[in-house]
């Protein structure tokens, strides 16, 4: 359940909704299986064994977006509709048509995409409706747009705007590791990725390593700009944040001692006790995010 990722947006003050809300409105728009000619298809799923499309603790509520595609390789089509094409060419002795080739193609793609395996997809967001934050467990703009927008979609409006900083996250980064100094509760770690400005976007990567060296001071007063850095937070959270504000690989430090709390208990129990933990950690570290980048709720 610990999200790895999180793509985040704002909420405005006073939008909210009870998970009971939720639950009822979700399950009017389940998955359904992608069948026929359907290339894709896209629906919530349950969050947890109870089949709870949504799955709150006060103001903190947890929701999952399935997606069901056919695996349907350009390749597998292009080889089939060429034999075919062949077969034809020379049936008639004489070349086709690039029209016919293209009509070739599209009757294969139908006749294959009935017997295309299915690859199913989960996309968890989770809604802080007390600290105003809606945020999805993925680092790909596209799974964080469709899941929007399915909620969107699903719940008639949906008033989440991406989180900016001010300045730059960019030019944050690059005066955080200029300094040697993240602000608030945050510390740097030991990985940072450096660009150049110029057109040719020269990058330099550090993993696992000292971040006060020379060289990277160097980088820096050439006019690198810092686009990837590792943070930890109160000691208990690291990250990687980038200059376009997503929050990558998240890790709860002290994991193995909650493992050892939550020894025992039976899988619902677990489910409530890692949602508590996860809710209350991560709303805290947006918190001191947000004050960080200079992202007030509006």
């Amino acid at each position: 359940m610990w999200f790895k990722n999180l793509t985040i947006y704002r909420l405005p003050e006073g939008w909210s909704r009870t998970a009971a809300e939720i639950e009822t409105t979700l399950t009017e728009f389940p998955l359904k299986p992608c069948v026929g000619q359907a290339l894709q298809t896209r629906g919530w799923v349950p969050i947890n064994d109870a089949g709870q499309m949504a799955y709150g603790q006060e103001k903190q509520v947890l929701i999952a977006l399935g997606t069901e595609e056919k695996l349907l390789p350009a390749s597998v089509v292009n080889q089939t509709a060429d034999e075919k094409i062949r077969a034809l060419e020379q049936q008639k002795g004489f070349k086709i048509g690039r029209k016919h080739k293209r009509e070739i193609k599209e009757q294969i793609q139908a006749e294959l995409l009935p017997r295309a395996f299915s690859r199913r997809r989960v996309t968890l967001g989770w809604l802080d409706f007390s600290g105003g934050w809606l945020v999805v467990d993925t680092s790909t703009p596209s799974r964080a747009d469709d899941f929007t927008q399915a909620l969107r979609d699903a719940l008639g409006e949906l008033p989440a705007t991406p989180m900016q900083s001010e300045p730059s996250m960019g030019a944050l980064l690059t005066q955080w590791l200029s300094s040697m100094q993240a602000p608030g509760a945050f510390d740097l770690d030991d990985e940072c990725e450096l660009t150049s400005t110029d057109e040719n976007k020269s990058t330099v990567r550090y993993l696992h390593h000292a971040l006060d060296g020379k060289d990277i001071a160097n980088h820096l007063s050439h006019g690198k700009v810092v686009t990837r850095l590792s943070l930890t937070w109160n000691g208990r959270i690291s990250l990687l944040i980038n200059d376009k504000l997503q929050v990558k690989r998240l890790k709860f430090l002290d994991i193995e001692r909650v493992r050892e709390e939550q020894d025992g208990l039976d899988a619902e129990a677990e489910f409530e006790a890692n949602f508590t933990l996860m809710s209350g950690e991560y709303s805290a570290l947006l918190k001191d995010l947000a004050t960080a980048i200079n992202a007030p709720r509006d």
